[in-house]
């Protein structure tokens, strides 16, 4: 590298530094990205690819329906190997009680101009012929999609360096505070502003309050037609919100090539790469008491992955409270994939003095340093779907 001088320096090649590298970069900034293994790896190509709105909160609705509309407007552009499909999602209920919560998600929905759907057991039978007969019905989100994520985490780094930023890959950051990104070779790279998209890997920021959360993931062979939406079922909210319980729920994603990526499962205080047995069987177990089917389907890979989860189960995205000069873009979770586009557009706009498409206020890591009365989630305004 020939510069080392630059506006923004991002430490974490997946698809949240990659993204926030490339808004940063189309907005005029000088970027470094800097990835210490390959850009696309890590969570970003351990994950499923499901861009989804989720309703958990106001906050959460904010940021998931803003960056499904930049996802939009991306796909435009995307390569054919990005995979990119608006399969919608099929949240599956098995009996009357987890009905009534599919009739209230949908209710949210509406009230924010999110189309959706409510299927009987008869409708989803048919949308879904290798689901177990007997269940009570689905809400049907059509505008949610499936993408192969480290795809797009390529095409967002390519773009950025289209835009002039500079891409660093295999160098470790060591340290990365007052201005300055110290890399494992000695080089230094400085910045006004260092973004921080490690993800579960936070070593560079010990305080921040990210955890591991542990999940693994089946592949199977080719079986074009089996399943033909993102399956969810309604319990999946139950296990997804345990913050200390190990936990399984039935999610099965379609891809382009016929195959069906299997989950899914979270385990905290499992720092293990190693598939754990155990945990995989009740995944598949879970899997096929919803789909019979998939007990005699060929799986061609099992895997596992961190996810970068918080306490309030919101992302942490803005200035540290430490450093003023390091900005935090981590801590999304399930939702990486889906919310990374809205967090490079959140971060750009700080940047710029622009308008964010969002109101920032419930990501800030300042939430963390102050008193419970600061840690509320608003109902805020949709994205503009400005980047």
């Amino acid at each position: 590298m020939i510069r080392t001088s630059f506006d923004v320096v991002v430490a974490g090649g997946g698809i949240v530094g990659a993204a926030c590298a490339a808004a940063c970069a189309r907005a005029g900034m000088r970027v470094a990205l800097v990835e210490r293994e390959m850009i696309g790896g890590g969570a970003t190509a351990a994950g499923m690819g499901h861009i989804v709105v989720m309703d958990d909160s106001e906050a959460q609705f904010a940021l998931t329906r803003c960056s499904q509309l930049l996802w939009a407007q991306l796909a435009r552009e995307l390569p054919a190997n990005a995979e990119y499909e608006t399969t919608g999602t099929l949240w599956v209920a098995a009996d009357g009680e987890e009905m009534a919560e599919a009739e209230r998600k949908l209710a949210f929905y509406r009230e924010r101009d999110v189309p959706g759907q409510l299927l009987s057991g008869s409708e989803l039978a048919e949308a879904e012929p290798n689901l177990r007969a007997g269940l009570a019905g689905a809400l049907l989100v059509p505008e949610d999609a499936v993408v192969y994520p480290p795809t797009v985490a390529l095409h967002l780094a390519r773009d950025a360096e289209t835009h002039g930023a500079s891409i660093v890959v295999g160098r470790q950051v060591t340290r990365m505070a007052e201005g300055v990104v110290r890399l494992d070779d000695g080089q230094q790279l400085s910045a006004m502003r260092l973004v921080d998209a490690t993800g579960a890997w936070t070593e560079l920021h010990p305080k921040v309050p990210v955890r591991k959360r542990k999940g693994h993931l089946v592949i199977t062979n080719r079986y074009p037609g089996f399943v033909r939406h993102q399956l969810v079922e309604l319990g999946y909210l139950k296990s997804a919100h345990s913050i200390g319980v190990d936990s399984v729920a039935f999610n099965v994603q379609p891809r382009r090539t016929g195959q069906m990526l299997i989950g899914s499962s979270r385990q905290y205080g499992n720092e293990d790469t190693a598939v754990n047995q155990l945990m995989l069987t009740a995944m598949l177990q879970r899997a096929t008491a919803y789909m019979p089917g998939i007990a005699s389907l060929q799986a061609i890979r099992t895997w596992t992955g961190f996810r970068a989860a918080t306490p309030d189960k919101l992302p942490l995205i803005g200035p540290s409270t430490e450093d003023d000069s390091v900005w935090l873009a981590t801590g999304h979770e399930g939702l990486g994939i889906t919310t990374s586009l809205g967090t490079a557009a959140l971060l750009a706009a700080a940047f710029t003095g622009r308008i964010p498409p969002i109101a920032a206020e419930p990501y800030l890591p300042s939430r963390f340093a102050h008193s419970t009365a600061d840690n509320k989630t608003l109902k805020e305004p949709l994205c503009n779907g400005q980047a």
